[in-house]
């Protein structure tokens, strides 16, 4: 399935991104036939001592075993060496005991080959549920990842961690600080069971900013919740998906309390959380859903995601219909505080409907015209308090059914 989709019509032109060097890691990649023949699919990153790792977690209760490993190993000793290793084909969840064992057997051979203790290797499985990863196909490749190690690595890594994605996904910020620079790169995967709570979506960010442990975890966790904790293609949350964020320190730049370097890293979670909407399975549409003036920004969420996950608002999206009342459908549904008579709707720069009721002047041709543009905006005015939000989507197509029903074939 990876690779044999035509690439997604709202991927970013260019291609993969010129990433610059972070130092402190290296990459590699192989083909170790996890599933997939022809392509790799396997990714190493190692990083030097020092290293300070943080992260985020999907909440499904049948997290996979990686999953499960990393939380327990976040927050741990930052003097050693440390390993992220990745496969794509198998997810290595619902399997028990076994993926348990899975997990240690590969932990335990990073562990060797690196020289570092196996509580500073992270680990993270992408791709069909249920079925036993082989993992000696995994252990037996990492002395020739060790061997292949290199600075210039991450553009291969990001394929290599792909599965049913139409392209890599990558993206940069160098931050100045008090006269010194730092280097942030990501790279993600992700195009289908995308949902909030994390998304099958696989996140990883170097930076050679020195920083400590509870300082980068807080901003991660905060930059989480207005970027990838606002994303959707189908509301499904994965078992599997990992957002982990490395910390080299190389630059020798301390950046605790930088306002600069916050913002640097949302720029890049931001970047790669829309990368990943834009290749939603079968998607030919970005959809912006933005909600104002709600009771909470909690009523706002709900309100928005009710929208964008909804498949009759989706679907009208997909066939360019401004049907307007399926957005009302989707506000009453929410479980929010609204009021008909308060609510107000724009299908981009068209007011469509107020004050519980089709707005007066509304042209339909005006909002079609909106609906054919590749980047759509829908916004909800409650009309009832401060909350807001900004939630990203794509349209629900005849591609997404189709690359689905054949997803294990």
């Amino acid at each position: 399935m990876a690779g044999s989709l035509p690439v997604s019509p709202l991927a970013p032109t260019g291609g993969f991104p010129d990433l610059p060097e972070v130092a402190g890691v290296r990459f590699a990649s192989v083909e170790a036939g996890v599933k997939y023949t022809g392509r790799t699919d396997v990714m190493l990153a190692e990083l030097i001592p020092g290293t300070v790792i943080a992260g985020t977690f999907t909440r499904s209760q049948t997290r996979s075993a990686p999953v499960l490993d990393c939380e327990a190993k976040l927050g741990g000793d930052s003097e050693t060496g440390a390993a992220i290793l990745v496969n794509s084909g198998n997810s290595n969840a619902f399997t028990g005991i076994r993926g348990v064992e899975a997990v240690r057997a590969v932990t335990a051979e990073v562990a060797r080959v690196l020289d570092i203790p196996e509580t500073r290797v992270f680990t993270a499985s992408t791709g069909v549920i249920g079925e036993p990863l082989p993992h000696e196909r995994i252990t037996t490749v990492v002395e020739d990842l060790r061997a292949s190690l290199s600075v210039e690595g991450i553009a291969a890594a990001a394929k290599a961690i792909m599965t049913t994605d139409t392209y890599p996904k990558g993206t940069k910020r160098v931050v100045e600080i008090a006269g010194e620079t730092v280097t942030i790169t990501g790279i993600a995967k992700g195009s289908g069971m995308i949902a909030p709570d994390m998304g099958t979506m696989l996140v990883y960010i170097f930076t050679d900013a020195k920083v400590e442990f509870d300082a980068l975890q807080k901003l991660v966790s905060t930059a989480c919740e207005k970027t990838f904790n606002c994303i959707t293609v189908d509301s499904d949350t994965s078992t599997s998906d990992t957002l982990i964020v490395a910390a080299t320190g190389a630059s020798g730049v301390q950046v605790d309390e930088s306002e600069a370097f916050r913002l640097g890293l949302s720029e890049v979670m931001l970047d790669l959380a829309l990368q990943v909407v834009r290749d939603g399975e079968g998607a030919t549409k970005l959809v912006r859903v933005n909600v104002r003036s709600a009771t909470t920004n909690e009523d706002a969420k709900r309100v928005a995601m009710s929208i964008a996950n909804s498949p009759l608002v989706k679907t009208a999206i997909a066939g360019e219909d401004p049907n307007w009342g399926r957005v009302v459908m989707a506000v009453g549904k929410s479980g929010a505080v609204a009021d008909r008579d308060r609510l107000t709707i724009k299908f981009g720069d068209t007011l469509v409907a107020e004050n519980g009721m089709v707005a007066e002047g509304y042209v339909e041709a005006e909002a079609a015209a909106h609906m054919q543009q590749s980047e759509i905006d829908l916004t909800v005015d409650l009309g009832l308090g401060d909350g807001e939000v900004t939630v990203y989507t794509c349209d629900l197509t005849a591609q997404y059914v189709a690359i689905n029903a054949d997803y294990r074939s």
